[in-house]
């Protein structure tokens, strides 16, 4: 048991009526007071590592939120250690999010690391091989507008700046070509993704 401090003669409502006008003896006694079962249940829950930085997390929140305390809904004690409980489930939360997060990024790595198989590489080139062949067989004004957009990286509105035409002209010249070019490569190698 620890040692009564300057306001341990006062029970833990006094305190906390205190510790709404910001008295921070008041709120010294009541951590001295709660701390050792607040930190057993935060072990419970957290282990050793994280227990401490979520009591002085949930003493903060007390220390904040004093006046929202409503001794008609039950003990200080009681009070205190559901706070401790929340702060508790919230960082667990964070650490299974963190931990998804750095699952999710170590897979991606390794599909990126992972390398391909020779015959979705060679797939791969033929696709390749026959959307540059049906690029190639656009009308002129359409490759145009194709190979600035998809390969120059141009918005509609910097092609129909560059060409001198509307943009709805520039519009009406992508969609044609992606239509064709999506027929072609249909046809040519089966249906696919790359093509928006």
């Amino acid at each position: 048991m620890h040692a009564p401090g300057p306001m341990g003669h006062f029970s833990d409502e006094d305190l906390m009526a205190r510790a709404t006008r910001f008295e921070a003896d008041a709120l010294a006694e009541l951590y001295d007071r709660h701390s050792p079962t607040a930190l057993a249940l935060a072990r419970r829950m957290l282990g050793h590592a994280r227990a401490e930085d979520a009591v002085q997390e949930a003493f903060t929140s007390i220390w904040r939120n004093a006046s929202s305390y409503d001794p008609d809904r039950g003990l200080v004690r009681t009070w205190l250690l559901r706070i401790v409980r929340y702060r508790s489930l919230d960082i667990l939360r964070s650490i299974a999010v963190e931990d998804r997060r750095v699952l999710e990024a170590e897979h991606e790595h390794e599909r990126a690391a992972a390398p391909a198989s020779p015959a979705s590489e060679v797939l791969k080139q033929e696709r390749a091989a026959h959307i540059r062949e049906a690029i190639g067989a656009l009308p002129e004004d359409q490759r145009q507008v194709v190979e600035l957009a998809y390969f120059g990286g141009w918005t509609q509105v910097e092609i129909a700046e560059r060409l001198g035409l509307p943009v709805g002209t520039v519009k009406s010249r992508a969609r044609l070509a992606l239509v064709k070019l999506r027929s072609q490569v249909d046809h040519s190698v089966g249906p696919r993704n790359d093509l928006p």
